[in-house]
């Protein structure tokens, strides 16, 4: 007789296996690009502060400043960046960025999922998870 090829019962462990390997990794791999979304978002506003206080700098107000509006800055976006609005909104001496989580994304839903900075440098969000510093 000749055994070549697998029983149904070796081909029943090995995906066993596979199942339990795979939800092992997909969460931690969801973990760590929530992790890699949530540092990105946080350098971006941070790089977004710098931008506010360089127009400052140059004019004398914040209004008018053009600040990067999503991050990532290019492909698909995870937060969607705001200049304040309403009684936020950007004055000639003030200015509050805010982040938010795009709907249906993949930090939607997330602990960070809604971060903000002001000219003070006031941080909104969890700083322990969200702002790592």
């Amino acid at each position: 007789m000749n055994d070549k090829g697998f029983t149904l019962i070796e081909l029943m462990v090995a995906v066993a296996i596979v199942g339990i390997l795979a939800a092992i990794a997909y969460p931690s791999y969801t973990e760590s690009v929530k992790k890699t979304r949530r540092a990105e978002v946080a350098a971006i506003l941070l790089e977004n502060v710098q931008i506010m206080e360089r127009h400052y700098s140059q004019n004398g107000t914040y209004e008018g400043a053009t600040i990067v509006a999503t991050s990532p800055a290019s492909g698909s976006a995870a937060y969607d960046i705001a200049l304040g609005e309403g009684d936020d909104a950007t004055t000639a001496t003030t200015f509050l960025i805010s982040a938010s989580a795009v709907s249906g994304g993949v930090m939607y839903g997330d602990t960070c999922a809604a971060l903000s900075i002001n000219q003070l440098g006031e941080r909104t969000g969890d700083s322990g998870i969200c702002w790592r510093h």
